[in-house]
């Protein structure tokens, strides 16, 4: 069912793939002005909507090796269905799309985050500290929970109560110390736009001895990506709202691509 190698999926191979070698060979991080920034981060541009979509963790293969086997097995049929041109357009879109999508929610939740910790900052107390932290501490130093023992047993200690501020502070720095990379979201929308084009196209998977049609195996991927947002692990650092952002943005472009026209495989 998968065709040759395309022009465009090889091209996109050559760029992710190359740019993550001159990064492991030279030592580089190139994610450190190129990825995505917060939007209120100093270190913020605009251009690094779309550069962030070409770079990926400097922290193993995995990361890219993923992104890449997906746009290596789907993009080629993709590619070939669609034209070069609209093939571009849902990459890009998608890509950008969902660090828009991730942005725009982040933003979101961060503004909550400064609420939470003004408040606590204009009435501080072990008790309200350690809820603080249940709701948003999970990006901490687990050895915060050694100050919340002592500051429990000691909640009139002046010292303390300072020191608890400026740790409330630090929730809302740490939104704005990471940087987002990955193909992911662009790799996203071309699964969500591969179910809804072929949507009974059986796929086999190494470990499952037998054929899923892709609107299946696509659609419990989503689900497993809104999961792993709402119950969130410790140390969990996956941008699972940029995947679930290019899918969402995959399934109304093609949406209207698919207006006026009556069969898909």
């Amino acid at each position: 069912m998968f065709g040759r190698l395309t022009p465009l999926v090889k091209n996109l191979l050559i760029i992710n793939v190359g740019l993550a070698l001159i990064q492991g060979f030279m030592r580089l991080d190139l994610g450190e002005y190129f990825g995505l920034h917060f939007i209120l981060a100093d270190q913020f541009k605009p251009y690094q909507f779309v550069t962030y979509m070409f770079l990926h963790s400097t922290n193993g293969i995995w990361h890219i090796f993923g992104n890449m086997f997906a746009l290596f097995i789907f993009g080629p049929l993709l590619e070939q269905f669609l034209g070069q041109k609209k093939f571009l357009i849902l990459y890009m879109v998608t890509g950008v799309g969902a660090g828009l999508f991730y942005t725009g929610v982040n933003y979101i939740e961060t503004a909550a985050v400064k609420r939470d910790v003004e408040t606590y900052a204009a009435n501080p107390n072990s008790e309200d500290f350690n809820r603080l932290l249940v709701k948003h501490g999970d990006n901490l130093n687990p050895q915060i929970y050694d100050f919340v023992d002592g500051y429990a047993r000691d909640n009139d200690n002046a010292r303390l109560e300072s020191q608890s501020v400026s740790y409330a502070y630090q929730l809302y720095d740490l939104y704005g110390r990471y940087n987002m990379v990955g193909a992911s979201g662009a790799i996203f929308g071309l699964l969500a736009a591969f179910a809804l084009f072929f949507p009974n196209t059986e796929l086999f998977l190494l470990f499952i001895p037998f054929p899923i049609k892709a609107k299946y195996l696509v659609s419990v991927y989503i689900l497993y990506e809104v999961y792993a947002e709402l119950q969130r692990a410790p140390g969990d650092n996956v941008a699972h709202l940029a995947h679930l952002g290019g899918a969402i943005i995959a399934f109304f472009l093609v949406r209207y691509w698919k207006a006026g026209r009556q069969n898909f495989y």
